[in-house]
């Protein structure tokens, strides 16, 4: 097993399964045995870091849990808390937050009870809560550190002024956030914040939602309940615009006997020492395929050359 090291202690398989799609996102849930199979086969394979999240449904969370009873001590489980339920208008969709004291509290036990655990590796505050100031959130996470109910908290996609003021009360192990060759945010400010802080970068979507995988094209139908069907990237324009990207990765690949997705995962590992990609699939040719990219070497001049050519491209990072 090929291992990082999230914040300053947290040892995690160098790219993580995200369970997400099993049950949310993409369509209706898999098959619950299955799925338990899967998430077993991939610590078998050297992937014992998960993620999963209450909003994804308490189906998620109860799945990762049975999946992993009897080796628990064998995977590393980040699930979150924060965001409480959903609203569904005209104009969208609308997360419900909450991460005042009490209700952390009694979310961490829920999912400790769904998950059939004693304790969370890594828990996220999902997204953060503006009538909650950090400091009084980073507090509760030092408490429930000390109670023995979590090992390490994070955040995802929060400011990193948000960032400093927990981190200075309790520190922040690791922050969740999309990262990929199609969306690069976090390369401005957010990677030398957490080189300077030493906190791990966990990055959701490392294939673009599938996009940097090669398997849609603007004719690609998909099912209903899958979310790719009102996000942007998919777009017929904007897989256009992207194009090039997906030319390059084909070349690089076939050059070096992997697939595309696999020089996705393994550029990722190849930008900075602390960022961890979780992809998630139902699938387990594509396990095998997203956890072989821990053994594809890329030199330092394939990652300048694959950087130079990202950025000379004019790449729509559009995905909602």
């Amino acid at each position: 097993m090929k291992t990082r090291i999230l914040g300053k202690d947290l040892t995690v398989s160098a790219i993580g399964l995200g369970i997400m799609g099993m049950d949310h996102a993409y369509g209706k849930a898999a098959d619950r045995g299955e799925m338990i199979e899967l998430i077993r086969h991939s610590i078998a394979l050297g992937g014992n870091f998960f993620d999963t999240a209450p909003i994804y449904g308490k189906a998620n969370e109860m799945l990762l849990g049975e999946a992993v009873k009897g080796i628990r001590h064998q995977a590393v489980i980040a699930t979150k808390f924060g965001i409480v339920g959903q609203t569904h208008s005209a104009s969208g969709v609308e997360n419900v937050l909450d991460s005042r004291p009490e209700s952390i509290r009694k979310q961490v036990d829920e999912s400790l009870r769904n998950l059939q655990t004693d304790y969370i590796d890594l828990y996220y505050q999902h997204r953060i809560d503006p009538n909650v100031p950090a400091e009084a959130v980073a507090e509760v996470m030092g408490e429930l550190i000390k109670a023995g109910k979590i090992r390490h908290w994070g955040v995802s996609n929060a400011p990193i002024e948000y960032m400093e003021k927990a981190h200075a009360v309790t520190p922040i192990t690791a922050t969740e956030n999309q990262y990929s060759m199609v969306f690069r945010a976090p390369e401005k400010a957010l990677f030398d914040f957490c080189e300077a802080k030493q906190i791990g970068f966990v990055a959701y979507s490392p294939l673009g939602n599938g996009f940097l995988s090669g398997r849609f094209n603007a004719q690609t139908q998909y099912a209903e309940g899958n979310f790719r069907r009102t996000m942007g990237r998919f777009r017929a324009d904007v897989m256009a615009n992207n194009q090039p990207v997906l030319d390059l990765l084909t070349e690089i690949a076939a050059a070096k006997t992997a697939t595309p997705a696999q020089i996705v995962l393994a550029w990722e590992l190849a930008q900075k020492p602390f960022i961890v990609p979780i992809s998630g699939t139902t699938k387990q040719s594509r396990l095998q395929e997203n956890l072989g990219a821990m053994a594809v070497e890329l030199s330092t001049n394939e990652v300048a050359r694959i950087n130079q050519e990202l950025d000379a491209m004019h790449i729509d990072e559009t995905h909602f």
